[in-house]
């Protein structure tokens, strides 16, 4: 991890739309997130939740503006984003390691070939960092779903990036794990102060842990602090349940 390490990166979505033959996945959605802020997207299934995730990586056709400005309000061009998502789709089967995919993921050569020193030290500080360090030569396979989010959480921090995405970071964990993963996000967060998005289900996770919502479907119908969740009839109109007692 770098030592000193400080992100002053802050993300501007304005007016993003997305269109999917003649369905309108989005529209006109706007928001922003500071440096050292934890933006949870909270929506029923469809909302569109998801496709904000894609958009702000790229993989996705939008109208609109997604702007990264540093800290002096100057546009980063080309920012660096870690991303983890909803689940990663692999042969159970395979013999591939953790270490393997890792240095697999930032190398040119053949994994056969052997890792450097360099790669596997780097493996072995980000992996420590999310509390998975004993989990470097076990098979990917045999990882559990938190160990699993975990190793990805630890890939999406390799470059250090200037914005953390997480779609459902916790969707295979069980409440144990959940409150694991959650706690470290918000460690890293207060450490190196890094801007997240996270899609979430579990409401009461997001009033937690989250520093302010946005109530997605289609579109930006309410944005709020996520202190003040509860106190949304939006939000408990649309999910029809007591927020404290959890997600959907």
């Amino acid at each position: 991890m770098h030592k000193g390490y400080v992100c002053h990166c802050s993300v501007e979505v304005k007016n993003l739309s997305v269109v999917r033959g003649t369905h309108i996945a989005l529209r006109d959605v706007s928001f922003s997130v500071k440096h050292g802020e934890i933006l949870a997207l909270i929506g029923r299934n469809g909302a569109g939740k998801t496709t904000i995730l894609k958009a702000i990586i790229n993989s996705v056709a939008y109208r609109g503006e997604i702007k990264f400005f540093n800290s002096e309000g100057q546009i980063i061009s080309s920012p660096k984003i870690g991303y983890v998502p909803q689940k990663l789709s692999f042969d159970r089967n395979t013999p591939i390691t953790v270490l393997d995919l890792f240095c697999t993921n930032s190398n040119r050569f053949p994994i056969w070939l052997g890792h450097s020193k360099r790669r596997i030290s780097r493996a072995h500080e980000l992996l420590e960092k999310v509390g998975a360090g004993s989990h470097i030569n076990k098979p990917i396979g045999r990882l559990s779903g938190g160990e699993l989010q975990r190793v990805m959480l630890a890939f999406a921090l390799d470059p250090m990036p200037d914005i953390l995405l997480l779609d459902e970071p916790v969707s295979a964990v069980d409440r144990k794990g959940v409150e694991v993963f959650y706690k470290l996000i918000t460690s890293m967060r207060e450490e190196f102060h890094m801007p997240a998005v996270m899609v979430s289900h579990d409401l009461a996770q997001v009033s937690k842990y989250a520093t302010s919502y946005a109530l997605i479907d289609g579109a930006v119908i309410e944005t709020g602090r996520a202190c003040e969740l509860a106190k949304s009839e939006k939000v408990r109109d649309l999910f029809g349940f007591d927020i404290g007692k959890g997600g959907i």
